[in-house]
């Protein structure tokens, strides 16, 4: 797989799963709520939640763009945005692991660890330059004339 074909699939990746996550969130935001690692910090807030499923569709938009168009500085843009929302959330969830077990706060912190480590490393991939240079890509998501 190329570097260009990693990066779009990355982007899929996380843009998937921002359509899944908003779209269950707006549409079902008391099932979202009784997931065990959502409940456990009362109150249940349905505007809150039903505006953090619109948010997560709104980057979802921003992250098929960029598959889409493959552009450098969207990619980037997407990408910083999406590693400063994972990080904010694994900052918050890390200091609040008390009512969990040990072995559901385990395995959530990997699941928000992946989180972080994903769009980093398409960061450092998209950064880089290469993917947006190859099969004769100028890097504005357009093909040379």
């Amino acid at each position: 797989m190329s570097g260009r074909a990693g990066l779009r699939a990355g982007l899929g990746l996380l843009a998937g799963g921002q359509v899944v996550l908003g779209l269950w969130i707006l549409l079902l935001p008391e099932l979202f709520w009784k997931w065990p690692w959502v409940s456990h910090l009362p109150p249940y807030n349905e505007h809150l939640l039903r505006d953090f499923g619109g948010a997560s569709l709104a980057l979802a938009v921003v992250l098929c763009a960029a598959v889409a168009t493959m552009e450098r500085r969207l990619v980037l843009t997407s990408l910083v945005a999406y590693l400063v929302s994972s990080v904010a959330h694994l900052l918050f969830h890390a200091r609040h692991l008390e009512p969990l077990s040990t072995g559901s706060a385990a395995g959530f912190m990997v699941l928000l660890g992946a989180a972080v480590l994903l769009p980093a490393v398409l960061v450092w991939l998209a950064a880089d330059g290469a993917a947006f240079r190859e099969a004769g890509s100028t890097g504005t998501g357009r093909r040379p004339e």
